[in-house]
């Protein structure tokens, strides 16, 4: 049943990917669509071909597939930054891994289970009861010597991928060094964040930061920034937007503008009435606006934080990793983020409000993990056609039909779950917003962890334990009978996940590719907005989102590389998709919005150190349940070495993503005097922290252009 179940899932993603491609080859070659697939084309003014319609271009060509697997990574660099060719570095390290685990799997594990005779009952020509399980170990006989060929795999992969583990650490690490020294002078290179200013009676912030800072780094001292309360500004700011746009479409659709002057309780006779009644609106919220910029200021409306910008990136640094004050919880320092990177909404935020966010959060996440629950049990039990007869019986007769019970057994579990899926990053990208960091790329390296780990949990454990260990939750609660558990439950659980990798895999990876949702949302838009400025610009690559399911699917792959190699083919398929499709996605679609320099790197790294730990606590689980107690002893030391060498990456590269070295600031410094344009940064430093609505609007007078934005801010 589970076999054929896992061919119609084969079959039904390889006929969205064929549609996926087709259209996307389609629409690729649609100028008038770049808005959709290609913003990134459109928006940097390199969109090629006249709006001639040729029937050529709707036929599908597999070109970009070999432009995006030829594009070399200074190509990927100079699009889209260090964070993408991470990202791309995570998939070619899986792509290594699992090139030779699926070598050992397919060519001498997978023979070594399939010509086992423990599972005696199975008929091997009509597999329909057992399903894959004569492909996994438990088809090998209790005490074989055969499981020795397991146990020698288990070590090889261990060595290969840490050995792979550590040449991508440091290659990534001097890439992030390299990084640094190439690129341009930035404001957060120079800047810190101060928080918990100390204020003496009848002094402000500025004041004191000023002599303070003065005081205690008098030769590399630069400038400051205060921090504001500006939430009632940013309310007045997004007002007067929406009327902006508002007055934009009245007078680009005189229709439009005549329909909302009938139905405005006749208090309005024409177009130029209604557009005069705007005018004035937004003449009001701009003396509003003013006024509230003014009042901010005279009342002193200061958060205790500061950002403070020196003449090096040396003293910067000096600053930043020195106690400022023998009170510790004085003069709090942390690294500045990029300008527009800042989450300005947190420094409205007292610190116990902040401290208690990040407690609500933790709440909600496990409140969420909790609830998330209930999906996973319903997909088990689709899984599980007898279990869903006895919950549904009227639907016996409709199950019976073989198409139909394959659909529901193989395919239709995994999309629902990975429907219910596609929920969990914008919450956890929500929840990390209000946990109190300073930036949005904080937010999505937040994001990035909460994912990921509620992925692992709630598709891994969480269907592991209710297939066939649910009431065994006290699993938890004795440690020393973990491994055994396993044993027992995740081989009982291998076709669903392989059938998990082709549904969940192949299909959102196809669905990227032709990024549907953004189009659906696009139309949507369209249709009950009158957004119409916004249209063609290039989105943020959604990290937080293909980072953890990459990473989920390497998980897969490590433990079941032994249990059930069969898995090993699809997710090599996987790869070589995602490396194909995210390619062309980072060079022809997404644009970064800021640059964390490699900072995801440590998160993969944790990651497959876990999937190996968890790989060798099955291992010793399955080979006590095996009876081959000498292979279970020997295991041992593997988690332990594999800790070990974790502890010594740690050591070595961890620091370089935390901060750079004092040879790497000075060395950098010295090439400052003889760029001409220093002069020039310094000048527009002093003014780069600046809160965007602090700067005074200006209302362009001819509005109705499509050329000119209606609302700017600008600088003094």
């Amino acid at each position: 049943m589970l076999v054929s179940a896992l061919l119609t899932s084969v079959g039904i993603n390889f006929g969205l990917c064929v549609l996926f491609w087709t259209l996307y080859s389609c629409l690729r070659k649609q100028p008038a669509n770049y808005n959709v697939y290609a913003p990134r084309l459109l928006s940097e003014g390199r969109s090629e071909g006249s709006g001639t319609f040729r029937l050529e271009r709707l036929l599908p060509s597999p070109g970009w597939v070999r432009r995006a697997w030829k594009s070399s990574e200074e190509e990927l660099l100079s699009s889209s930054g260090l964070d993408a060719v991470v990202f791309m570095r995570i998939i070619t390290f899986s792509l290594r891994v699992f090139t030779l685990a699926g070598v050992i799997g397919v060519f001498i594990l997978l023979p070594v289970n399939f010509s086992g005779d423990q599972l005696q009952d199975v008929n091997f020509a009509n597999l329909t009861s057992d399903s894959l399980d004569i492909f996994t170990i438990s088809n090998v006989k209790n005490g074989s010597k055969r499981l020795w060929a397991h146990f020698c795999a288990i070590y090889v992969l261990t060595i290969f991928v840490c050995f792979l583990l550590y040449n991508e650490y440091k290659y990534v690490s001097s890439k992030r060094i390299s990084y640094f020294l190439s690129s341009k002078p930035q404001p957060h290179q120079f800047t810190i964040l101060v928080r918990s200013v100390p204020v003496s009676a009848g002094t402000s912030v500025s004041n004191s930061v000023e002599r303070f800072f003065k005081e205690y780094h008098p030769t590399t001292y630069l400038s400051h920034v205060v921090v504001y309360r500006t939430n009632k500004l940013r309310y007045l700011i997004n007002d007067t937007k929406k009327l902006y746009k508002s007055l934009i479409h009245l007078r680009k659709e005189p229709a439009a503008a005549k329909f909302q002057c009938s139905g405005f309780f006749g208090l309005f006779k024409g177009k130029g009435d209604l557009v005069d009644h705007y005018e004035k609106k937004l003449e009001n919220l701009e003396e509003n606006l003013r006024l509230e910029q003014s009042d901010v200021s005279l009342a002193g409306e200061e958060v205790r934080a500061a950002f403070v910008s020196f003449k090096s990136r040396y003293g910067a640094a000096v600053a930043l990793h020195m106690q400022q004050s023998d009170n510790p919880t004085q003069w709090v320092t942390e690294q500045a983020p990029e300008p527009h990177d800042v989450y300005w909404p947190l420094f409205s935020e007292s610190f116990m409000r902040r401290w208690i966010s990040q407690l609500v959060v933790l709440v909600a996440c496990i409140l969420l993990t909790a609830l998330f629950l209930i999906p996973v049990v319903f997909v088990q039990g689709l899984a599980n056609l007898s279990q869903l007869e006895v919950w549904l019986p009227f639907l016996k007769n409709i199950l019976s039909i073989a198409f139909v019970s394959q659909v529901v057994t193989g395919y239709l579990p995994n999309l629902i779950l990975q429907l219910f899926l596609m929920m969990i990053p914008p919450i956890m990208k929500f929840l990390s917003s209000v946990q109190g960091h300073i930036s949005n790329s904080e937010n999505i390296k937040s994001a990035c962890n909460k994912v990921l780990w509620f992925t692992i949990w709630n598709i891994y454990f969480a269907n592991v334990l209710s297939g066939s260990a649910f009431a065994q939750i006290s699993i938890f609660f004795e440690p020393k009978n973990i491994p055994a558990r396993l044993a027992v439950a995740v081989p009982a659980q291998a076709s669903f996940f392989i059938a998990y990798v082709v549904t969940s895999g192949w299909t959102s990876t196809s669905t990227e590719l032709f990024r549907l949702l953004p189009l659906i949302c696009s139309l949507i838009r369209k249709l009950f907005t009158e957004n119409t400025d916004d249209e063609f610009k290039a989105p943020s690559f959604p990290y937080h989102g293909a980072i953890p399911r990459v990473l989920f699917f390497g998980l897969l792959g490590i433990t079941y590389f032994f249990l059930a190699p069969l898995i090993l083919p699809f997710l090599l398929v996987y790869f070589c998709l995602a490396y194909a499709i995210y390619s062309n996605q980072f060079i022809n679609v997404y644009a970064p919005k800021y640059e964390t320099a490699g900072k995801f790197w440590p998160i993969v790294h944790n990651s497959v150190i876990f999937s190996l730990l968890l790989m060798h606590a099955i291992a010793v689980g399955i080979f006590t349940l095996k009876r081959l107690p000498l292979a279970s002893s020997l295991i041992f030391p593997l988690p332990i070495l594999t800790l070990i060498f974790n502890a010594y990456c740690r050591k070595r590269f961890l620091p370089i993503f935390k901060a750079y070295s004092a040879e790497t600031f000075i060395k950098k410094d010295r090439e400052d005097p003889n760029d001409a344009m220093t002069a020039e940064f310094f000048d527009k430093l002093a003014t780069a922290y600046r809160d965007p609505v602090l700067l005074p609007v200006q209302y362009s007078s001819d509005s109705g252009s499509q050329n000119r934005p209606l609302l700017s801010l600008v600088e003094d």
